[in-house]
């Protein structure tokens, strides 16, 4: 069976798109997607306890509209921010991990 040569892997994808790993194009991409993750995850975990933005932001000494900033762009966070939205916010836990 012939492999169909319009399918590409993700990774090939990425590739095509922002420069192989190491690049500067691609470095800045995947910081961009962590920091979207990290939006993500937030957002989540926000729904998963039935909490409004107005809530979180008022347990953490925030505003909505910070949350709402971290949730959909997470690239100007403080560490201790972050960190007190999981620990205050959301009753969780922030671990950190690092590829050297």
């Amino acid at each position: 069976m012939k492999a169909d040569k319009r399918i590409t892997s993700f990774d090939d994808h990425l590739d095509e798109q922002y420069g192989k790993i190491g690049t500067e194009s691609r470095d800045e991409f995947q910081e961009e997607f962590e920091t979207f993750k990290i939006g993500v995850l937030i957002q989540e975990a926000r729904k998963k306890q039935h909490l409004t933005q107005q809530q979180l932001a008022e347990k953490v000494g925030t505003t909505k509209n910070y949350i709402s900033r971290i949730e959909n762009n997470a690239s100007d966070i403080r560490l201790s921010t972050l960190m007190r939205i999981i620990r205050e916010g959301l009753g969780g836990n922030l671990k950190l991990s690092m590829d050297i």
